[in-house]
């Protein structure tokens, strides 16, 4: 590994800049609306402002230290251009957050919040972050970061950041933990049906098997075990089925990651995508039996499990507020990822329990008391 950087070329610090406009944006009381590529606007509601903060001219690479296993960048930066510097040192993000377009920056990452089909295995892309430079409300640049390092309302802002859409302050810098790459990767396709590639993923989770994705869709279980050579080869043979090569594993998974699976694009203009968030340890008969009370018949066409099935997407036509019931009932929420197929009054997010919606109400106006940063994102009252 090469020593610490500390000034690597192709850098912009567009700060002063950024923290102007916001200020003048507060003095005014005028809202922005926060953008970087783009690739996710379709997380949410539209932004009620006309005035854009673009962030894509404060871009660059500010501090790796691969021995460390720590990097700090710039929210414009591509985050295509970080992955890129880390495959450099053999490392990577290992919660491998989806890009969904080939722009996509590393703050929009961040405010999004997602994680790629390594999570229940890694981490959430929030517990990789270490710190965060943030542009507040009235246009000041503040740091947080540290192991404990707090705001005076005891709010660990560095990791309220991810998700939050840009709703409680500008991403303006963050510093990521990094991981070395696996040494050995393998994947393998098994046919099966969902009822036993749940029971089997929920046996296999109590072992050792170095197991890091997993997807179900149309009676295929598809597996990724990565670790060292002799633990994935063992956990192979263990498995058996069939063997994906190099070329077939890479693809699958970037494809399940970036949506663009057969089943992704393979969905009826009038059906919406939603995103299931469920208890890992549900079981297939209470999903079976809640699914055809609000749902009726589900073919195994119209779904894709993955997270080990903690995590399901659903092409469906049937109504927001069926889909909803279905998530709550199961001890989960749901998202729809296509915000344009479903009633203009519904909200893409599942709407809060009134405790939560408080306590985010709250959060909302002690960091953005006036609601100049991207008002009405997550919900239209906010």
């Amino acid at each position: 590994m090469t020593p610490a950087t500390s000034q690597p070329p192709q850098q912009q610090d567009a700060s002063e800049a950024l923290c102007a406009q916001v200020r003048a944006a507060h003095e005014a009381r005028r809202p922005l609306r926060i953008a970087g590529s783009g690739s996710k606007t379709f997380l949410g509601r539209e932004v009620a402002a006309e005035e854009v903060l673009d962030m894509r001219a404060h871009h660059g690479i500010t501090h790796y230290d691969p021995v460390e296993l720590m990097v700090s960048v710039r929210a414009g930066t591509p985050l295509a251009t970080l992955e890129a510097a880390l495959a450099e040192q053999g490392q990577h993000l290992s919660c491998e957050p989806p890009h969904f377009g080939p722009a996509a920056t590393v703050g929009g990452t961040l405010a999004s919040g997602l994680s790629g089909p390594r999570r229940p295995w890694s981490g959430s892309l929030r517990d990789l972050v270490l710190g965060t430079r943030i542009i507040s409300a009235d246009g000041k640049s503040l740091r947080f970061g540290g192991e404990v390092m707090k705001n005076v309302a005891g709010y660990d802002l560095s990791r309220l950041m991810c998700g939050a859409q840009g709703t409680l302050g500008v991403i303006s810098e963050v510093s990521l933990k990094v991981m070395p790459r696996p040494v050995a990767s393998e994947s393998l396709c098994l046919e099966i049906s969902l009822a036993e590639a749940l029971s089997r993923l929920n046996a296999w989770g109590r072992t050792p098997l170095p197991i890091t994705a997993t997807s179900w869709h149309d009676g295929r279980l598809t597996l990724r075990l990565e670790g060292g050579e002799r633990s994935v080869q063992a956990g192979c043979e263990q498995l058996g089925g069939e063997a994906l090569t190099t070329d077939q594993a890479t693809a699958h998974w970037t494809e399940l990651r970036e949506h663009r699976l057969p089943f992704f694009s393979a969905r009826a203009p009038h059906q919406a995508l939603w995103r299931l968030s469920l208890p890992l340890a549900l079981d297939h008969l209470e999903w079976q039996a809640a699914v055809s009370e609000l749902l009726g018949p589900l073919g195994d066409a119209d779904l894709l499990c993955d997270w080990a099935g903690a995590q399901r997407w659903l092409a469906s036509d049937a109504p927001a507020q069926r889909i909803r019931a279905l998530a709550s009932r199961l001890g989960g929420h749901a998202i729809c990822y296509t915000p344009g197929t479903v009633a203009a009054e519904d909200s893409p997010l599942m709407p809060l329990a009134a405790p939560n919606a408080r306590y985010h109400l709250q959060l909302k106006h002690q960091l953005d008391p006036h609601g100049i940063l991207n008002p009405g994102r997550l919900y239209a009252e906010m």
